[in-house]
């Protein structure tokens, strides 16, 4: 009995010192100091680029923009997409530009807390300064809502924030989207779209046991929250079903498939939402992107440039 007692009270402490580290590791870098003035407009175009408006806004049921979207359930639990309203008690508008570049790019709360990765930060770590500037100036345009529409539901362990720290040690990936030498200026703007502000790969991507990308980039996923599926869209699959650079930039415009059908599901609202309101030439440097996405080697690429 004594034993027992004695493996009660150390796994006890196990658990405790545990929880102690976790609360007192260390994340992210050093804070930003951003002093550049916004662009409004050219915020809001980065803001339906990164589907900020898509998952911030319950279009289902006419929700405010960027008041807080549909919940996403997922086998962790369901994520609510907050209030980003410059609203100071439910919304972002106790927040500053520094803040708001923490949140984006490193994926850690003004409070210092890390963030779920439903939340696709890891995309958006290659925004320069500029953007975050002309995001705020966008988000600060918006009418502030006083609401709160939703809260999420995370069961225990995963409602333990501080066990994120291990997630991010062990399973987050910062997108590539530095531009490529030897490739087009087209290319290249795809590559930062598809890798970086669109995150194609956060839905058509496989993830594992703990959430993080894993398997084949861009290789489908059929465990997406509320059930649905993202096809395949590496450059074999997608020419295999037919797609061309242009049907694909008419799709992304239109949400109409080469067959005469349209997305469906998440597909449609990323359209409806966001790459609608794409210009051309991004959506045909999306296009030509996903079809071609090869790097080409260090040697080939010098070349190339001579």
């Amino acid at each position: 009995m004594k034993g027992l007692l004695r493996g009660v009270i150390l796994l006890g402490l196990l658990a405790g010192g545990t929880y102690a580290g976790l609360r007192v590791w260390p994340i992210g870098g050093e804070a930003s100091r951003i002093t550049l003035d916004g662009d409004a407009r050219r915020g809001a175009y980065l803001a339906r680029a990164s589907g900020c408006v898509a998952c911030h806004t319950d279009t289902a049921a006419d929700g405010p923009a960027l008041a807080g979207g549909t919940p996403l359930d997922t086998p962790f639990g369901s994520f609510a997409p907050p209030n980003i309203t410059p609203d100071f008690v439910h919304g972002i508008g106790g927040w500053s530009k520094d803040d708001l570049a923490r949140a984006l790019r490193e994926g850690i709360s003004p409070e210092g807390a890390p963030y779920y990765p439903a939340f696709p930060f890891e995309f958006y770590a290659g925004f320069s300064d500029q953007d975050i500037a002309d995001l705020w100036a966008a988000l600060a345009s918006v009418p502030p809502v006083a609401e709160t529409r939703a809260e999420s539901d995370v069961a225990f362990p995963f409602s333990i924030r501080s066990g994120l720290k291990v997630w991010r040690a062990t399973a987050l990936r910062e997108a590539e989207t530095a531009p490529v030498l030897g490739r087009s200026d087209d290319w290249n703007r795809g590559r930062a779209l598809v890798e970086g502000a669109a995150h194609c790969g956060a839905c058509h991507t496989g993830r594992g046991l703990l959430g993080g990308l894993d398997g084949r980039p861009f290789g489908g996923n059929d465990d997406l929250p509320g059930g649905s599926v993202a096809p395949s869209i590496r450059a074999a699959d997608l020419k295999e079903e037919g797609w061309t650079a242009s049907a694909l930039a008419y799709a992304l415009e239109t949400g109409i498939t080469p067959s005469g059908d349209v997305f469906g599901g998440s597909m449609a609202e990323v359209v409806e939402q966001g790459t609608s309101f794409l210009d051309e030439a991004d959506r045909r440097a999306i296009a030509a992107y996903l079809l071609d996405p090869e790097v080409p080697s260090e040697i080939d690429a010098l070349a190339q440039a001579r």
